[in-house]
C-alpha cells in the first residue's frame, strides 16, 4: 500500500525534530518514577510539539499562518530547553547525555529560525502539492 508524502515530511528540521522527540522519550524514561506527571510529560509534551507544530503549520494557505506555526515550533524548543535544564541540575541525566540532546535541539532551533524568516519574507503563497 503506497501513501502519501506530505511537503512537511520532506523537510530536513521536520525529520530533525521527530528523531529528538524519540531521543527525549527515550532519555525521559530514566528519569525517577515521581516525575511521570511533571517533568516527564512536559518535556515530552514539549518536544513532540516541535515536529506536531511544523506539520500542522504546513496545512495553512498563507506564508504567515505557516510561520506562526514555525514560530510555535521554535517556542516549544526553547521550552524543552528549560525541562532539560531542570533535569541535569536535578541529576535525571549526565552532562555527556544533556550536551547531545542541546546539540541537537540547537540545530533544530537555527533551522527553525530559518524557515520562519524564509516564511516571513516569502511574499508569495507557498504552492502546496495536492
Amino acid at each position: 500500500m503506497k501513501y502519501h508524502i506530505y511537503s512537511f515530511e520532506k523537510l530536513e528540521v521536520y525529520q530533525l525534530a521527530r528523531k529528538f522527540k524519540i531521543d527525549i522519550k527515550k532519555t525521559s524514561r530514566l528519569f525517577p518514577k515521581e516525575e511521570r506527571f511533571e517533568l516527564i510529560s512536559q518535556i515530552n509534551r514539549s518536544s513532540s510539539s516541535i515536529s506536531a507544530n511544523l506539520a500542522e503549520g504546513s496545512g495553512r494557505a498563507s506564508n504567515f499562518d505557516q510561520a506562526h506555526f514555525t514560530n510555535i515550533s521554535y517556542s516549544s524548543g526553547l521550552e524543552t530547553i528549560d525541562h532539560l535544564n531542570t533535569a541535569l541540575d536535578m541529576d535525571y541525566i549526565e552532562e555527556e547525555k544533556y550536551t547531545t540532546l542541546r546539540i541537537q535541539l540547537d540545530s533544530i532551533l537555527n533551522k527553525l529560525n530559518a524557515l520562519y524568516k524564509y516564511q516571513i519574507n516569502n511574499k508569495e503563497v507557498l504552492k502546496k502539492k495536492v
